[in-house]
């Protein structure tokens, strides 16, 4: 494989050797230590392969032997420039294209996360351009370990991330603590109540830090205090002698109302579309865009979209180019009046995103009294919702002393 190559780069050809004494010439290339292989004995002649530096040196050999030579093909690097000598340019960009792809190849040019929910990947993205970390950056200068240990680091409610590079895409798979939120610092160790955000009636209390001071089962107003953040410490006698303050930490959910009221006008408004349509190409590169051309237009009503693809080679390797278009599309409105069944159906999907987003913020739907209300120009889907939520929030802590007594960090009185 290696000979292979080596004579593809300086050039053989295939020669044949006729005459009377074909071995003789033979014999002197081989006493002169010309390379020669794949000879080919065919009647009174030989076929062989020669390297082209050692073929230049066989003109006394062939004229002493009285043989003739006769080139059947030529191979080799050499040969292929010489045909192609005209193509320079060709040859240049061809060149050119494989150094632009070896720098782009050694470079990260997409920044991809997964399991991230509470952190955005704005926030993410701008954390690791603080640590230097960003798309357009060699490769050999991203620590995947580093900036696996700096996210931890930095985010509390992260608790497991991993970094890894796949071609020239960075992507970190974070795992969050859904129990935890992150906090200050400087506010962890800040005495904090923990108070109702309305009325409610209590159905489950998870108390980490602090005392609780209300029941399952409890109606609460908003604005209670349902964990203190002040613990009482009391003597032998079971008297108040001192009070230790801390930040209240605790789960408490509680069954509450909630008016839900929407209205949508029986009065509606239908977009017709037209066909005529106007459109530009774009080309981006980085930060920069060229556009084939302008979108003007003298539409009174219009939309407008776009649509937008990055070149990649393979699966993973991006490129810093990407080509989209730009389409206005006009249209024309006119107003009809909605049927009762329309306007149910588009109460009916107003509350179900309503109840969608409900539930995402982790409050529980247990039963609802809404009704539809048709009027003349407008309806209505209003009612009642009975929720199951987390009513608590954090507060400031009444502080007391007790006159007289100084209390220790072990909790002594020292008269």
């Amino acid at each position: 494989m290696i000979a292979s190559l080596i004579h593809f780069l300086k050039g053989y050809v295939t020669i044949c050797v006729e005459g009377n004494s074909p071995e003789r010439f033979v014999n002197l290339c081989a006493y002169h230590k010309i390379y020669m292989w794949e000879l080919v004995p065919s009647k009174q002649s030989y076929s062989m392969n020669m390297e082209l530096n050692d073929f230049r040196k066989i003109r006394p050999f062939a004229k002493k032997t009285h043989t003739k030579i006769r080139i059947t093909d030529r191979i080799g690097l050499p040969f292929f420039l010489h045909r192609y000598q005209k193509r320079k340019p060709f040859f240049a960009g061809a060149l050119l294209c494989v150094l632009i792809l070896c720098f782009l190849s050694n470079r990260i040019w997409d920044i991809h996360f997964e399991g991230n929910d509470k952190w955005t990947e704005e926030v993410l993205m701008d954390f690791l351009k603080s640590n230097n970390v960003k798309p357009s950056m060699p490769r050999n200068k991203v620590n995947c370990e580093k900036i696996v240990k700096d996210i931890r680091k930095e985010y509390d409610d992260i608790v497991w991330v991993s970094a890894s590079l796949e071609g020239c895409i960075l992507k970190i798979h974070i795992k969050e603590n859904e129990d935890t939120f992150r906090e200050n610092p400087k506010d962890q160790d800040t005495p904090r109540d923990l108070i109702a955000t309305k009325d409610g009636i209590i159905t489950n209390i998870i108390t980490r830090k602090g005392s609780p001071c209300v029941h399952v089962g409890d109606h609460v107003s908003k604005g209670d205090v349902l964990v203190s953040g002040k613990i009482e410490i009391t003597n032998d006698s079971q008297e108040v002698v001192g009070y230790k303050y801390l930040k209240a930490d605790a789960d408490i959910y509680a069954d509450t109302t909630m008016t839900y009221k929407d209205t949508v006008d029986q009065i509606g408004i239908r977009k017709n579309y037209e066909d005529n349509l106007r459109g530009i190409v774009y080309l981006k590169t980085g930060n920069y865009v060229w556009k084939a051309g302008t979108l003007k237009h003298h539409f009174r009503e219009w939309e407008s979209f776009s649509k937008e693809k990055t070149f990649k080679l393979g699966e993973n390797f991006l490129l810093p180019i990407a080509v989209g278009y730009q389409i206005i599309r006009p249209y024309t409105t006119k107003k009809y009046t909605r049927t009762q069944k329309e306007i149910q159906e588009e109460l009916s999907l107003n509350y179900a995103l309503f109840s969608k987003e409900l539930e995402e913020k982790g409050i529980q739907i247990r039963k609802k009294d809404v009704k539809i209300h048709m009027y003349k120009n407008t309806a209505s889907a209003k009612g009642v919702l009975y929720l199951n939520e987390k009513i608590t929030k954090e507060a400031d802590v009444n502080i007391s002393e007790i006159k007289g007594e100084n209390l220790d960090e072990s909790g002594r009185i020292d008269d």
